[in-house]
């Protein structure tokens, strides 16, 4: 299949460029470079030594022959670049990893907030008009989030997207339909995912456009088969409070001696998933497209749910490190619980890599490998949910 992939130099984004090449696919990227920048603004680089772009697709082209071409440009904005290039490479799907996907920096200041939903609303509104306007034939792969569910306790099973209700009638009758699953964001991020969601529903019912919205848990683990292959391909490991995913967090934190730092009283519950099956879930919605005619899939891209200060325990038992409760930067319940569907994946085919003690060991050891690029100022989150009272905080 002919594969295009927005947002491919990222961190789900290009282990999933290599994993569906390796699997004998025909890939191409775009991306803005925005992260690297953000690297730049936060003063932040990722753990591992993350290789130029043009480096690393070179690398991938020496060791296995496959060519992956990379255009440069804002899918946000540059609209016309992006009709073209759907009209010139016709692709069979286009994975959309184009968006600002960190929570934290989502929430930094007033211009941090507008960026990301311009970014990112944008983004998934370009796609989904050149798609239209081109007439081109292609499925839309998102990268969503378990975050448009909110965090609450809902008392039952989150299903994929999609519940069923029952309203009373006027006249005493009842009627039973399927709406999408009510939303709570929890950050501006986690709101343009929301709003992704009402952007897939429409085009699909007006358009026709075939869609697959991945609802995506916590990545965990850093590397995949195919950016073991050589250090150029390394993926990027983020431990700061902006990027950093909680549980790669805590094991950078214990590689250099630094108490993992749990929010609050750490009863909050999250879904999680391992970088490996993130790409393997990609490959198999594109292999399995809907049918036209067929509503948005959702699909829960998740493998297991933990406790954070459970997290915190076991990394703490696997490596001696001390655990700190700090204060809580988000705006969020203390504790929740939180029970997930997942079997469509699971029934196409996905076999979920656990979180075990040996792998957690492995990306422990390419915590330590890097330890000497830590820069530990950059491990508090000093993103602020709600601005005035830190401002009132700063002032006191």
């Amino acid at each position: 299949m002919r594969i295009l992939i927005l947002g491919g130099d990222g961190f789900c984004g290009w282990p999933t460029s290599l994993h569906l090449s390796a699997c004998g696919h025909e890939v191409a990227i775009v991306d803005n470079l925005a992260r690297r920048n953000a690297d730049v603004e936060l003063e932040a680089e990722s753990l591992t030594p993350i290789q130029p772009l043009g480096t690393r697709l070179a690398a991938w082209r020496e060791l296995t022959g496959s060519e992956i071409p990379f255009h440069r440009f804002n899918v946000a904005e540059n609209y016309r670049q992006l009709l073209d290039l759907l009209l010139d490479y016709q692709p069979d799907a286009v994975v959309h990893f184009a968006e600002q996907r960190a929570a934290p920096y989502s929430m930094k200041s007033s211009w941090h907030k507008r960026y990301t939903v311009n970014n990112n609303v944008n983004a998934t509104h370009n796609l989904l008009a050149a798609i239209v306007e081109t007439g081109v034939d292609t499925h839309v792969v998102h990268l969503g989030t378990m975050g448009v569910y909110g965090y609450g306790t809902a008392g039952v099973k989150i299903p994929e997207g999609y519940l069923r209700v029952r309203f009373d009638t006027d006249e005493g009758g009842e009627v039973e339909q399927e709406i999408l699953y009510p939303v709570n964001p929890g950050s501006v991020y986690h709101m343009t995912k929301t709003q992704d969601q009402l952007l897939f529903a429409f085009y699909n019912k007006n358009d026709g456009t075939r869609v697959t919205d991945l609802h995506q848990g916590i990545v965990w683990g850093t590397q995949t088969v195919e950016t073991r292959l050589d250090e150029r391909l390394i993926n990027r490991f983020d431990y700061d409070g902006d990027y950093g995913t909680v549980l790669n967090r805590f094991l950078m934190q214990a590689a250099v001696g630094y108490p993992l730092t749990v929010h609050g009283t750490g009863g909050q519950t999250r879904a999680f998933i391992h970088i490996q099956d993130t790409v393997r879930c990609i490959q198999l919605a594109i292999e399995t497209p809907p049918q036209h005619g067929e509503r948005v899939r959702v699909f829960n891209q998740m493998t297991e749910c933990h406790r954070i200060e459970d997290l915190a325990q076991l990394v703490a038992r696997l490596t001696g490190a001390e655990v700190d409760h700090v204060e809580n930067p988000r705006k969020e319940a203390a504790e929740n619980d939180l029970f997930v569907e997942n079997r469509h994946l699971v029934d196409l085919g996905l076999n979920p890599i656990r979180l075990e003690d040996d792998l957690l060991a492995e990306v422990t050891e390419i915590a330590r490998a890097y330890a000497d690029r830590c820069d530990k100022s950059k491990i508090p989150c000093s993103s602020k949910w709600i601005q005035r009272k830190a401002a009132e905080q700063s002032l006191a």
